[in-house]
């Protein structure tokens, strides 16, 4: 029989929370800059969590980390958006490998 949940190992943060509908603020117009601006904002994305989980890492590594459980999400939401990165640029490489091989 599995062992009841311990509610001692409950997590708590913004990103565990879900907001209220009526106070979300409507939605942005769409940039301006198309693909290329869309393109360049999710690396400045990217390289901004890559950067934010090391420096999590270090201060952790150095003592100076107050809540590790942050450190460990910051982590692994860099994780994830390396592996989000890596399977679209897999997907685009595989389209375009495709339309090159189309034969007209």
């Amino acid at each position: 029989m599995a062992a009841p949940i311990d509610p001692s190992f409950a997590v708590g943060g913004p990103e565990w929370g879900v907001g209220s509908v009526q106070q979300q603020a409507p939605a942005a117009p769409p940039a301006s800059g198309g693909f290329g601006s869309m393109l360049s904002n999710s690396i400045q994305s990217l390289t901004q969590n890559q950067e934010d989980a090391s420096a999590a890492a270090q201060d952790l590594a150095r003592g100076q980390a107050t809540d590790p459980t942050s450190v460990v999400m910051a982590v692994e939401r860099a994780q994830l958006a390396m592996q989000m990165a890596s399977q679209i640029r897999t997907k685009a490489v595989e389209a375009a490998q495709e339309i090159f091989h189309t034969s007209v």
